[in-house]
């Protein structure tokens, strides 16, 4: 389990140790720290500087001459990304000695064709915020002075990670909110929990009419929590929640599905979203599979079912292996507008055997069948939708 110091920081606001001192404080409560990894205190060289002038690379056909104003002074840097904005743009630019870890490069000064380049302008992989990039990093005009340090002006960049070793009878601690309350109990502090956004202003969606659910499996599925959310487009995340995912390995893939990955790194508990629009019969039915029922689940594999395995489905057929792995036949696409948002509670052993029998452990296996909390999940449900309305401009929401 890996646990960002900002978040703690954030859910702790008095907290006041040193990575050295929350390690072994950690270590003192059963939350083992197996390593410590510090980020982004390299980029503090890093600035914030706009596009004043764009000219050919005068002997490269791919590159081109960007001058830029560091905030009160102008330079010139030779880029060969396909998205340098026109002069006012703002971009991120690494000065001559800056060292990139994520690269393994430290900027001399460098002639490219005969220029020289003063600098280079960035993208998030090469700073380490992501797996992959599409070209340098570009900002809002206007939203930065130039000049402005990146660690000045997104202090989310800079972070320590702290690798816990979570044993199997602490599942409270796979999530940032048990691990600060554990801190929060042992050294007097105030918790405070993440809330709902500004969800409260949405219009309210009549939830029965969009969706009947039927539970015919109270006993492995003892609760199971709803909400739709209604208007959402779909769009990459924030670069907060984006930058944060990356640094604690989950790969981000679009503001619908970073949300129910983020609620999972902050209280441990595992959604899963589901396209409305592909719910056959705007049904939800929670039954068991019949014997060698098929079904192919996210990650493309087509899996053979027994009756023991748990199912989420529609109207006509399987649309989730519960608590395991969601189906490709409902997964939220570029178009989805309206989102079915799932937070339930599974019987643990039931989770654990559909596991262990299909050779599939995710993320939120790990967690169903250790135990989450289901006294839990209204509120999970609350957070998720404040979330899609700031990030993902949902206009009415229904309640659980």
């Amino acid at each position: 389990m890996r646990v960002s110091h900002n978040w703690l920081q954030e859910l702790l606001p008095s907290l006041a140790l040193t990575p050295a001192q929350l390690s072994a404080r950690l270590t003192a409560l059963g939350l083992e720290v197996e390593s410590v990894t510090e980020h982004g205190g390299s980029l503090a060289p890093l600035k914030v500087v706009r596009v004043v002038q764009l000219a050919p690379h005068p002997k490269r056909d791919k590159l081109q001459l960007v001058t830029v104003d560091l905030g009160g002074s102008t330079q010139q840097v030779v880029c060969g990304a396909s998205n340098v904005p026109k002069p006012g743009g703002l971009v991120v630019l690494a000065p001559l000695g800056t060292h990139l870890p994520a690269v393994g490069l430290t900027l001399t000064p460098r002639e490219i064709g005969g220029v020289l380049s003063e600098g280079m302008l960035c993208s998030e992989t090469e700073l380490g915020l992501s797996e992959k990039s599409d070209g340098i990093i570009v900002l809002p005009e206007n939203s930065i002075e130039p000049g402005t340090g990146l660690l000045q002006a997104f202090p989310e960049v800079r972070d320590t990670v702290y690798e816990l070793g979570i044993t199997p009878n602490r599942p409270d601690a796979l999530g940032h909110v048990g691990v600060a309350r554990d801190l929060a109990a042992a050294l007097n502090l105030t918790l405070t929990l993440p809330g709902s956004g500004k969800n409260g202003i949405l219009p309210t969606l009549d939830a029965t009419q969009l969706l009947h659910i039927d539970n015919r499996e109270p006993a492995r599925c003892p609760r199971y929590g709803a909400s739709v959310v209604s208007g959402v487009a779909i769009g990459p995340s924030p670069s907060w929640m984006r930058w944060r995912l990356t640094r604690l390995g989950v790969r981000p893939i679009s503001n619908v599905v970073d949300v129910t990955n983020w609620l999972l790194l902050e209280f441990g508990h595992p959604m899963h979203a589901f396209d409305l629009d592909l719910l056959r019969g705007k049904r939800i039915v929670i039954r068991r599979a019949q014997r060698h029922e098929a079904f192919t689940t996210l990650d493309g594999q087509a899996r053979t079912l027994n009756e023991d395995d748990l199912l989420i489905c529609d109207a006509e057929g399987a649309v989730a292996l519960a608590g395991v792995m969601g189906g490709a036949n409902t997964e939220i696409r570029a178009n989805t507008q309206d989102v079915l948002l799932e937070c339930a509670y599974f019987d643990p052993p039931g989770i654990r055997r559909a596991s262990r029998r299909h050779a599939l452990h995710s993320e939120s296996s790990h967690r169903f069948e250790r135990g989450v909390n289901p006294n839990g999940i209204a509120h999970v449900l609350q957070r998720a939708k404040g979330l899609l309305f700031e990030i993902a401009g949902a206009r009415a929401v229904s309640g659980e």
